[in-house]
């Protein structure tokens, strides 16, 4: 029978966490010069595009059929193009439910790889790497992290989820470190943008920036109270850290900077926020709002610090993937080894609260699994399309415009406000040459 409350909230989060991709496509777009939004955005909207096909033909069926190797990939040819499930229900949600919740989440981790590739890559290059990784990659990580074991319907799940027992409740390693991983390989593999380290590269609309941060910020409480899978105290419990920990983030985001520069900035809110939410979303139901709060603080403070990694180190990380996405999403999950307590949802004790180390270590093996596993095959994915087909922009179009050159469109005309023979600006200078010769 179907929990019909339970339902409209799963249904309503997964449209919550849609609604993410195209606030990303705007965080992005306000990021990068104004002769690169529109292509930064179309790759947001790509990725939306091809993983919902590719998610609904397979990729489900990769992530939560039946294991098949070891707890490292799930039956492809189970659910193909769904079937099977068109009508079925599971502890009372019915499995398309289920189907739509998770495809979202597909979707924003391919979108989010993109802000580290601003600026050079092929439109054509990006989503033909966009469907080989997500399928190599995201579908099978999906199943280490996602699918749990299930003895009453004989399903075997992934092997971080249930061997490891790594709590990671909506997306830390399976969603931010498998995108920051795979954000730092690809901005190696496409090389610098031309400029990097010597000319301004600054965001060319703040208010994109504010109003697609304040969008993630909404989606995701769909992203973590969604996870839940009901309307229950976990759901509720885990809204609050989601809100306190994005904005104790904020807070130490934004006070790095006074400290470091002598100012905060809206930028710096803005990431600061992301930040926060990336780091709770693995931690979310293992901590109390207590808790939450110092991960959030942690998580602005070192997220502030490790976007400045990318000048020491020399990749060109252009929208700060690897600093926020990797370097949050290892904080928030291995966080959850320090500040878990059993009072929380999750019901078990990390470090601080007396639990030892048993937590703590299979937290760190499940982050750094996903890391090596998306970087390596990421890498190679990069390559074998460089090398082929071409992954970046020449020189030359990348100082013309990706915009003008791959689209044939620019984001903002501004024709009408100079050289246009019709524009408001040409006919005011007129009539007032006209009215002075009189």
């Amino acid at each position: 029978m179907v929990d019909t409350g339970n339902t409209a909230w799963i249904l309503t989060s997964a449209a919550l966490v849609l609604l993410m991709t195209p606030g990303l496509a705007l965080f992005y777009g306000g990021m990068v010069r104004a002769k690169s939004v529109l292509n930064m955005m179309m790759m947001s909207f790509g990725a939306l595009a091809l993983i919902s096909v590719l998610w609904v033909l397979y990729g489900y069926s990769v992530a939560f059929g039946n294991d098949v190797g070891g707890g490292l990939l799930g039956d492809p040819t189970e659910y193909l193009g769904l079937e099977g499930l068109f009508d079925t229900v599971t502890n009372g949600l019915p499995d398309m439910a289920f189907v739509g919740f998770q495809a979202v989440f597909a979707i924003i981790t391919v979108a989010l790889i993109s802000g580290a590739i601003a600026d050079r890559a092929k439109f054509g290059a990006w989503m033909v790497f966009a469907g080989v990784w997500a399928t190599i990659v995201y579908f099978p990580v999906a199943h280490w992290v996602f699918a749990f074991d299930n003895e009453d319907l004989g399903v075997t799940g992934g092997w971080i989820a249930n061997q490891l027992a790594a709590i990671d409740f909506a997306g830390g390693t399976a969603v931010h470190i498998n995108a920051g991983a795979a954000g730092l390989a690809l901005a190696l593999v496409l090389g610098k943008r031309r400029g990097f380290g010597r000319e301004a590269m600054r965001p060319h609309n703040l208010p994109l920036v504010m109003l697609g941060a304040g969008l993630l910020w909404f989606g995701w409480f769909g992203f973590n109270a969604g996870s839940a899978l009901g309307a229950n105290e976990a759901a509720s419990l885990v809204w609050v850290n989601t809100l306190v920990a994005t904005g104790a983030a904020i807070l130490g985001w934004l006070l790095t900077e006074k400290i470091r520069d002598g100012h905060s900035t809206s930028l710096g809110g803005a990431s600061g926020a992301v930040a926060g939410l990336v780091a709770i979303t693995p931690s979310c139901s293992a901590v109390s709002p207590i808790g939450a709060i110092i991960l959030g603080v942690v998580a602005g403070v070192l997220c502030a610090l490790a976007v400045g990694l990318k000048y020491r180190f020399g990749y060109d990380d252009s929208l700060d993937v690897v600093g926020v996405h990797l370097v949050g999403g290892l904080w928030g999950t291995i966080a959850v080894g320090f500040l878990a307590t059993d009072a929380a949802a999750a019901g078990v004790d990390g470090l601080f609260y007396g639990g030892g180390v048993d937590q703590l270590w299979r937290q760190v093996v499940g982050a750094v699994a996903v890391l090596v596993f998306s970087f390596v095959l990421t890498y190679v994915i990069g390559i074998v399309i460089q090398k082929t087909m071409g992954f970046r922009i020449t020189e030359e179009d990348e100082v013309a415009g990706i915009d003008t050159v791959v689209h044939a469109e620019s984001g903002y005309d501004l024709t009408s406000l100079s050289g246009g023979s019709g524009s408001a600006l040409h006919q005011a200078t007129t009539a007032k040459t006209v009215e002075g010769s009189h």
